[in-house]
């Protein structure tokens, strides 16, 4: 009996690699003789350095950057030296988690940190870099990453501009004359399940300012800026990406990303899956058991259990979900080859508890699944 374990992190409690550690202890005690392949997964968003290197035996590296606010944080990042790739989750240099609620300003936070992370991977001599972009702080279409590379932005006086997205308001003039050239040999792929264009009522500013700080007054200007600074690429890039899928993606670095670094743009977890070999891992399995946080209706929209349970389903594996909670509309999901879905808590629990005691509670219900598929299939 060979069984795949491929979860992703449950938020506030566990890492991918946690949650697989345990659901393979649960199983193991009922199912001693059982094959079992631990694959922890992310979907492109918080986690997916620590899956991959999970995986892959990558070195996590950590560097010193500037905060979505300007202030110096600690950003850690994934290498992986045989194939010369780089990780890199935006949120650690330019993550809403890095901003207190009270101090949340979509206009004037700035992703140069971000860029000083991919800086750090081409020192490296990085042939690949890819870029999980979910989660930013902030609004400022990916012109401060483009800064810290070597992109020069000027206001009508020849003045560099400031950090953030309101500021390219007042753009005038971009240079590309000092753009590493290091960035011409690099494939650059970002993870991202978001697809928004820049600008417009579904753009980057109207969906996710305001989580991130702005005011409804606040939002029409970045939307503003972003369109004045996708004018002002668009004279010195040979395409406008600006209405592309996917530009409107962490405050519009994704459109940064396309227009300046000509990135792919790829499902999160199908980039995540590659990277740790999922596709051969499930190829001849028995069964699949994948997991987060919370399982409902959104899972559709390229989260982790949605992509290892497409994978499975092309080599008929059944599937089975393991979440902390089960939402509206995850029933859904049992037409994309979830064979069934079970919650953590076997009574009423607190978030907190359940959060705490998520080991125990993951072991117990691998471990009864175990019982009931054994039963089953007479094995």
């Amino acid at each position: 009996m060979k069984i795949i374990i491929a979860p992703d992190s449950f938020k506030d409690s566990l890492s991918a690699e946690g949650v697989a550690r345990a659901i393979a202890e649960g199983l193991a005690h009922v199912w001693p003789d059982a094959q079992l392949v631990q694959c922890p997964m992310a979907d492109g968003g918080e986690g997916t350095v620590d899956a991959v290197l999970a995986a892959c035996n990558g070195e996590l590296r950590r560097q010193p950057v500037h905060g979505p606010l300007g202030g110096t944080v600690e950003a850690r990042w994934g290498w992986l030296a045989d194939s010369r790739t780089a990780i890199i989750e935006m949120a650690e240099a330019s993550g809403l988690q890095l901003v207190p609620p009270g101090q949340r300003d979509a206009c004037s936070s700035s992703t140069y940190g971000t860029g000083e992370l991919i800086r750090a991977a081409l020192d490296l001599d990085a042939q690949r870099i890819i870029l999980a972009i979910g989660g930013s702080a902030t609004n400022d279409g990916g012109a401060g990453a483009m800064q810290a590379l070597g992109v020069q932005l000027f206001d009508s006086n020849g003045q560099p501009l400031p950090a953030g997205g309101l500021a390219l308001a007042g753009l005038a003039r971009i240079d590309l004359e000092q753009l590493d050239p290091r960035l011409a040999r690099v494939r650059f792929d970002i993870a991202a399940d978001v697809n928004n264009p820049l600008c417009g009522p579904q753009g980057a500013s109207a969906i996710f300012g305001p989580q991130k700080g702005a005011t409804p007054e606040q939002v029409q200007q970045l939307d503003a800026a972003l369109g004045h600074f996708a004018d002002h690429c668009a004279k010195v890039l040979p395409k406008d990406v600006r209405d592309e899928p996917g530009s409107g993606a962490a405050g519009g670095l994704g459109f940064a990303a396309k227009a300046f670094l000509g990135a792919q743009f790829r499902a999160g977890v199908d980039v995540v899956a590659e990277l740790v070999g999922l596709d051969d891992a499930v190829r001849g399995a028995d069964l699949v058991m994948t997991g987060e946080g919370r399982f409902d209706a959104q899972t559709l929209r390229g989260k982790t259990p949605f992509g290892v349970a497409r994978i499975a389903q092309r080599h008929q594996v059944p599937v089975i979900v393991i979440a902390g909670t089960l939402g509206d509309g995850y029933e859904q999901m049992y037409a994309h080859g979830v064979a069934a879905a079970f919650a953590l808590p076997n009574g009423p629990m607190s978030l907190e508890r359940a959060c705490s005691e998520a080991p125990r509670l993951l072991r117990e219900r691998a471990a009864d699944i175990a019982r009931v598929w054994r039963t089953a299939s007479g094995r």
